[in-house]
């Protein structure tokens, strides 16, 4: 084989390993005519990162993990999901360094059996078959961050959802987090280190090798000043909280953090503890764009606070409207935000939805200027008042899956905010048991329909929603958990990122003349 041959093979090879690894298929027929469009064809690797849920004693942590059925997905795989340990999953099956193991139920054994010999980290969850949740619990606060890689037919559309309940306590209520996938650069506006507030970045780091992570703070007055965020070492196969307060010379009640990767990639997240509204995870804002939607606001949320950032050095006027169920409309008193370049700008909108669903959409109303957004929502009143975030999402494109629902206390919030949209809204079988059941909806233009979303026949356990968009303009949507207790309103709200479970690949063809240069 020449250098010809070799190159081609590995040009297609980097494009296919783009997004996640995808099978090539020879096509039926050799043709001499024009190039063909690339074919969408399902990933069949993935990974994703749950950060560490909870340093309580009392809290108590599920997960859910599901894959959808996809078509064209390979027939073998398997999905795992170890802890963060220091320790790969080859050596965890070598049983090298394993000093601890961790079972389904979440107890710790020991690393040493009756000889001596190392054990290796068992997966905390392994799906059997795409379709079917499976679900774990875990108690305490020592409960570690997970990592987790899904291959072949478990690999598409993979979901995984972590749950954490604290009774008391600062961030008490409920706290849930859509596992995600590592990257190398994340903004989350919203964050804080005002009196009352505990709020830590997590940094897990799933790959072989050391990340280097510089973490940047940027409050109303620009950038705030620190050399303590500058190079964090994440160890291979680790998780590190770093806490805001040792990043600032001064509390800020309004901060969007900017965590970027200098070497290796991380998975990040922001838990915001709040002694006495509770706390939830904020996960990064949609990339700048001059556009936003942030979906799924409650109906009855008592407060809504609108955080904005402009990481360029331009100033910009952003339009505010709400997607109500009847259309947009534009709140009173908040027709426009001023965000000024390179500092966080925050404004409370109030009771904004007036007891209705509602998504927040943002759009210039002067010059273009990418930004990046978040809401923080309170729920109650009083000493019963709960809190959560909702940030700036990206569109659902082709699908987007929820998992981790019970028959009761899930609301499915979708938008359509240019033009109408049909979506079908399948709910898998149970965890334990149940048929899948599926519904289709038309949410009109500029709307926001709030969804009492199908449950499986027979439901036993808990179920994921798959949301697919059947036709129509760009869709976003958010899924919100209750669960009252005590009389406090807890609450969580994850939005619903298209699942990127396909991969365009370039079609091939075969030409042996390459082998005669």
């Amino acid at each position: 084989m020449n250098r010809t041959t070799l190159s081609l093979i590995a040009a297609v090879t980097a494009l296919a390993a783009v997004t996640g690894f995808a099978a090539l298929n020879t096509p039926d027929a050799p043709g001499a005519g024009s190039a063909q469009a690339a074919a969408q064809l399902p990933v069949e690797r993935t990974t994703l990162v749950c950060p560490t849920p909870s340093s309580s004693d009392i809290a108590d942590t599920s997960y859910t993990s599901f894959t959808p059925v996809t078509q064209g997905a390979d027939s073998t795989g398997k999905a795992q999901l170890r802890p963060a340990t220091g320790q790969s999953a080859a050596d965890a099956g070598n049983g090298k360094d394993g000093s601890q193991s961790s079972s389904k139920d979440g107890k710790k054994d020991e690393g040493k059996d009756g000889g001596g010999k190392k054990q290796a980290v068992k997966s905390v969850l392994e799906p059997k078959e795409p379709g079917t949740p499976v679900t774990g619990d875990i108690s305490g606060g020592d409960a570690p961050a997970l990592i987790g890689t899904a291959e072949g037919k478990f690999a598409p559309g993979w979901t995984m959802q972590q749950t954490t309940e604290v009774a008391v306590g600062a961030g008490r209520g409920l706290l849930g987090v859509n596992c995600t996938a590592p990257d190398t650069q994340f903004w989350f506006p919203g964050a804080s280190t005002a009196a009352g507030r505990s709020d830590y970045v997590h940094l897990t780091n799933p790959d072989d090798s050391a990340a280097v992570v510089d973490i940047e703070l940027y409050g109303e007055d620009g950038a705030v000043k620190s050399a303590a965020g500058e190079g964090i070492t994440v160890p291979p196969h680790s998780s590190e909280p770093v806490l805001l307060t040792t990043l600032a010379d001064a509390p800020q009640e309004d901060l969007t953090v900017h965590v970027s990767v200098r070497s290796g990639r991380v998975g990040a997240a922001v838990q915001a503890l709040d002694d006495k509204l509770g706390g939830d995870w904020l996960t990064a804002s949609a990339d700048p764009a001059d556009s936003l939607v942030l979906p799924g606001i409650p109906k009855d949320a008592t407060s809504v606070r609108l955080v904005a950032f402009t990481p360029g050095d331009s100033d910009t006027d952003l339009k505010v409207q709400l997607a109500s169920p009847s259309g947009l409309i534009t709140p009173a008193g908040h027709e426009t935000v001023r965000v000024k370049g390179r500092m966080t700008t925050a404004v409370d909108l109030g009771e904004i939805t007036r007891g209705e669903a509602g998504s927040l959409v943002l759009t210039p109303a002067s010059q273009s200027v990418p930004v990046v957004a978040a809401l923080r929502i309170v729920r109650g009143t009083g000493d019963k008042q709960e809190t959560a975030f909702i940030p700036a999402a990206s569109p659902l494109e082709t699908r987007a899956t929820s998992a981790g629902n019970g028959a009761e206390g899930s609301t499915l919030s979708l938008t359509a905010p240019t033009a109408a949209a049909q979506v079908k809204v399948t709910a898998s079988a149970g965890s334990g048991g149940g048929a899948p059941e599926s519904k289709t909806y038309t949410i009109k233009a500029g709307s926001t329909q709030d969804i009492d979303p199908p449950v499986p026949s027979g439901l036993k356990g808990t179920y994921a929603l798959t949301v697919e968009r059947l036709s129509g303009g760009p869709v976003y949507g958010a899924r919100t958990l209750e669960a009252t207790r005590a009389g406090i309103p807890a609450f969580t709200v994850q939005t619903l990122p298209d699942d990127r479970g396909t991969v365009a690949v370039p079609r091939a063809e075969q030409d042996l003349s390459v082998l005669q240069k």
